[in-house]
């Protein structure tokens, strides 16, 4: 089968090589013995991918490895059991080996795809809205008419939280630094800004961070009294410095969060707790999963050099 594989940690440019590869076995790492076997039609490109080029993130298989998390595609095989048939369209969460003609996923990260998605769509679909729903809810307990701030908006995971923020009926201000993206955010019905603007526009009950340290500061200047911090993402760095007394006047909280080395129980419930409160949204029509730019499987290294640029609203897409 056709596969993109990392083998070398230079970046994304060099690191990333076409290769020809067995099939994969039917069986998961997180599920041995048993996995969906999935002819993969689109696969989305993330920043852990990138970051996995480089050596620098908190997964790193040996290499050579074949990267990507979110696929959509069609069931060859399902373990007994798992609801799954052959020919059913899904997404799912494959927790590696996703750019690739064909993958295992866990039977408990795989959903069925509504008619409403095309492959594409459903690429961008587990990962990032699964992210989103546990940090804004599970996390940060964002309730009902609070306020919730959303830094780097634009991306998979920033578009899902805003979403997501909506329909939890809370009011959602989000970070957008591209001047065309920021109109399309706002037309949601929230309050979309420049980056700098943020700590004016405050306070806010519930902030999702997924632009790293330097926001920090400003964070618990803009946090309301009693307020969370969930921290996702450190893409503009991990390291900061910060007055801890901000914190204790506010009495507010700062986590992190990351599913893929929480246990296959969490993962689980995360994962059926999405099914019931997050995938209904789509029938609904009030969540929905922009998709930037599509790239053919060969072409990781521009679809990647489109991810850096910046700019962009949602999802960035191999098509396999």
């Amino acid at each position: 089968m056709r596969a993109v594989q990392i083998t070398e940690l230079t970046g994304p440019e060099s690191a990333l090589q076409e290769a020809d590869l067995p099939e994969p076995e039917p069986s998961h790492p997180l599920t041995p013995g048993s996995g969906v076997v999935i002819d993969v039609h689109a696969a989305g490109v993330s920043f852990p991918e990138l970051l996995q080029t480089r050596g620098e993130y908190q997964v790193q298989p040996d290499l050579p490895f074949v990267p990507g998390n979110d696929v959509a595609g069609v069931v060859r095989s399902a373990p007994e059991g798992s609801g799954l048939s052959e020919g059913d369209r899904v997404a799912a969460c494959a927790l590696l080996a996703g750019w690739a003609e064909v993958t295992v996923a866990p039977d408990f990260l795989t959903f069925k795809l509504s008619d409403d998605l095309d492959f594409a769509q459903g690429s961008g679909l587990i990962m990032n809205y699964h992210t989103a729903y546990f940090s804004l809810k599970m996390r940060g307990r964002l309730a009902e008419g609070e306020t919730v701030l959303v830094h780097g908006a634009a991306g998979g995971v920033g578009m899902a939280a805003v979403q997501l923020g909506v329909m939890a009926g809370a009011r959602v201000t989000a970070t957008v630094r591209n001047q065309h993206a920021r109109d399309q955010i706002a037309a949601l019905g929230v309050n979309a800004i420049e980056p700098e603007a943020f700590v004016d526009q405050g306070e806010y009950d519930v902030i999702l961070e997924l632009v790293g340290a330097p926001n920090l500061s400003g964070n618990l200047d803009a946090l309301a009294v009693g307020g969370r911090i969930c921290i996702i993402g450190v893409g503009a760095g991990a390291t900061t410095e910060f007055d801890l007394r901000k914190l204790m006047a506010k009495r507010g909280r700062i986590h992190g969060s990351t599913l893929r080395n929480r246990p296959i129980e969490e993962k689980a419930i995360a994962a059926r707790l999405m099914e019931k409160m997050v995938l209904p949204g789509f029938a609904s029509g009030d969540l929905s999963v922009p998709v930037t730019e599509t790239f053919a499987l060969d072409e990781a290294p521009k679809a990647y050099e489109r991810f850096q640029a910046g700019g962009k609203l949602g999802k960035i897409v191999l098509e396999v």
